[in-house]
């Protein structure tokens, strides 16, 4: 195989600029919706004491689990001995630091009291899986940091392996911790199961594959690269395989659900008669962001890179309405109290909440994805993470 090279990007171009700015503004935008939402209450958005987690929580699980997904490529190339997968190891690792740091950005501002987060990291409650996260996160920007810089010291790349190892056993324990936030929640109908965990790896799998198409198709056209068809193959069948196996786990969970009879209640809400949650599942998530691009993938009559980031792209956005449907959807069904029983109160108890997210949790949702991308784009211009010519240049600058 060729000497791999490295270069810095050097982000003169109009389009690095433009969207450069934009990601400012957004992220400026978020910030006022966070003051906002700080200074006037909670009441300014369209979460209640029923809907507790609203839209900016859907963003931030979507950027947690791309974050550990987004490692796919650098664990493949390290772990599992795919060379293939070298040249874009680094900005894979970069990656998953920068969505990491997004998504926690989110939940800070939206849980409120961001000054009350040294208590939360200095006194913990370790009966609860919230706590497990303090160190799950952190942690995992500490190994991918450490694995980063592995990879970029010629005389550490022995310990590239090993390095590897361990960023791949955080990972999966950060996704099933994240999956199990939900799983131990023994009171809400949609969740209360263990497939929880290995339902949120698989959609960071599937998830991390679309940021990482999205991230490199434009990367690589802003340094002049072009990932090698080979390559490229076998990135486009491993993301349909990952977004296959995600649709058959939800698939596997809802069957399930419904041989429960208990749980017929909220799976009939949930995929027939829940007024925008059922759309949002069969169109959003199973169709534009299962099927379509799963077929795309495997296709090579769609194997350009515009039918690759496309494809991609509809992942992403289904993947945020099946966030959508998991988080919000299962708290919009009313808590049953008594088992057997409906039980009605002037606090709503037995009624289906309709939430309808406001305009500052919107910014804020999108801030923290803009928060994610431009500490990208400010390491590539002066990191050595983007692959160049992969034949050695005389004289040529190298990473």
């Amino acid at each position: 195989m060729d000497k791999i090279r490295y270069q810095v990007l050097a982000g003169s171009y109009t389009g690095f600029r433009v969207l450069l700015w934009l990601l400012i503004i957004l992220i400026g935008a978020g910030l006022i919706a966070a003051h906002h939402m700080e200074s006037q209450g909670h009441w300014v958005t369209g979460m209640d004491n029923r809907v507790v987690w609203g839209l900016p929580h859907v963003f931030a699980i979507f950027l947690i689990l791309s974050a550990s997904g987004a490692l796919n490529t650098a664990s493949i190339s390290s772990v599992f001995g795919g060379s293939d997968y070298q040249p874009l190891a680094r900005l894979s690792g970069l990656l998953a630091i920068t969505l990491l740091i997004g998504g926690l950005a989110v939940l800070v501002l939206d849980l409120g009291r961001p000054d009350r987060l040294v208590v939360a990291m200095t006194y913990y409650n370790f009966n609860s899986v919230f706590a497990w996260n303090v160190f799950l996160y952190t942690g995992f920007v500490l190994v991918v940091l450490i694995y980063l810089w592995v990879m970029m010291t010629p005389y550490l790349r022995g310990y590239v392996r090993s390095v590897g190892v361990v960023a791949l056993i955080w990972r999966l324990i950060l996704t099933s911790g994240t999956g199990a936030i939900f799983g131990f929640l023994v009171a809400r109908d949609a969740y209360d199961t263990a497939i929880m965990a290995p339902l949120f790896i698989l959609m960071s799998l599937s998830l991390g594959m679309a940021v990482f198409w999205v991230s490199t198709l434009t990367m690589c056209r802003w340094n002049g690269y072009r990932v090698a068809p080979e390559l490229s193959e076998k990135l486009r069948r491993l993301s349909a395989l990952f977004i296959l196996a995600g649709l058959y786990l939800v698939a596997l969970q809802h069957l399930t659900n419904l041989y429960m009879a208990h749980h017929h209640g909220i799976e009939r809400f949930l995929l027939v008669d829940g007024g925008v949650y059922p759309w949002l599942f069969w169109l959003g998530f199973v169709l534009c962001g299962g099927i379509v691009p799963a077929w795309w993938f495997l296709d090579r009559r769609f194997s350009t890179s515009v039918w690759t980031l496309t494809g991609a792209l509809m992942v992403i956005v289904g993947g945020l309405c099946h966030l959508y449907v998991i988080i919000i959807g299962a708290q919009a069904y009313p808590l049953r109290l008594v088992s057997g029983y409906r039980v009605d109160s002037g606090f709503y108890d037995g009624e289906i909440t309709h939430y309808v997210p406001t305009l500052p949790e919107l910014a804020l949702g999108i801030g923290g994805v803009s928060l994610a991308l431009l500490m990208t784009m400010m390491a590539v211009p002066v990191s050595y993470t983007l692959p160049t010519v992969t034949r050695p240049l005389p004289g040529s600058n190298q990473g």
